[in-house]
């Protein structure tokens, strides 16, 4: 399956995906790591004596894109793992045994395997929020400590986000002109969508993924939802942050759900799906002092 629906597409997202990283303002080391599935491409930064802190991006987005407002803080505090997800946006590479028989665990302990991570903090944003709370209830002895952004427990009650996905995806994103991706990005942030309305690489970068990536690349990452004894394995170790303005999902039903479970959690108000990047210091401020505390 590819990933990109032309050599154009992947180009011209490649080109903004490093014009972005250009941005981060740290220094940095891209790595390609062989897994089961493929290369991993993975951009590393800061002192490799710092905790280690792996941080996984969602479906339509990068390293590169998500991470460009954090990258540089939490690099003074740790030796930060960007993951390109496998199949997703990026620069990595699916191979034939992705599209026979995937597993995400197994992806991500050769990802750990590679990086030589014995164990780790994990972050992640949207479907990274899942992967996240997937792989610390199944690793719990990898994951030391997780924040799960843009997101919620994966459990039957919440229910397919594809309606919600749905809502807000289209019609922009079938036809991603710069004005409608300023739409689009508008109808998923909350009081502070100029961070990326006012950035012109970024309103680029986006509107080639909208254009470029084939969605369903990403088909072979299933959802799983988790019972209540799973929950328990991360109930003491995680913390989930989330805007009340976010529409991929109903806040005041999140909050019950995450109450029901005894979960961590913050919301914040005016802030939309791009949380990360919408109260990028607060987030980073969060980030820290919950992995160091």
């Amino acid at each position: 399956m590819k990933v990109y629906k032309s050599d154009t597409a992947k180009r011209n997202i490649y080109k903004t995906y490093d014009e972005l990283l250009s941005k981060w303002d740290v220094a940095v080391e891209e790595k390609d790591v062989s897994t089961t599935y493929g290369t991993t491409h993975v951009i590393l930064s800061g002192d490799d004596r710092n905790p280690p802190l792996v941080l996984f991006h969602g479906v339509g987005d990068d390293s590169a894109l998500m991470w460009i407002f954090n990258a540089k803080e939490l690099s003074e505090h740790f030796r930060i793992y960007t993951v390109d997800t496998i199949g997703g946006p990026g620069k990595s590479i699916p191979n034939e045994k992705y599209n026979k028989d995937f597993d995400q665990i197994k992806w991500i302990d050769d990802v750990f395997d590679e990086l030589g991570l014995e164990r780790a903090y994990v972050a992640g944003v949207s479907m990274g929020s899942y992967i996240t709370q997937h792989y610390g209830i199944m690793r719990p002895d990898r994951v030391i400590k997780m924040i799960c952004m843009s997101g919620s427990i994966s459990v039957k009650e919440i229910g397919s986000p594809l309606k919600n996905m749905i809502k807000v995806f289209l019609p922009e994103a079938l036809f991603p002109t710069k004005r409608n991706v300023v739409k689009l990005l508008k109808k998923m942030t909350g009081d502070n969508s100029s961070i990326f309305t006012d950035n012109p690489i970024i309103i680029e970068h986006y509107t080639w993924l909208l254009k470029g990536f084939n969605n369903m690349a990403m088909s072979n990452h299933k959802i799983k939802s988790f019972d209540e004894k799973q929950l328990q394995v991360i109930k003491d170790k995680s913390l989930f942050l989330r805007g009340e303005s976010d529409p991929l999902g109903n806040a005041d039903r999140a909050k019950d759900i995450l109450s029901k479970y005894h979960m961590n959690y913050r919301f914040f108000h005016g802030v939309g799906h791009g949380i990360n990047h919408e109260i990028s210091k607060t987030v980073n401020e969060i980030m820290i002092e919950y992995f160091t505390e």
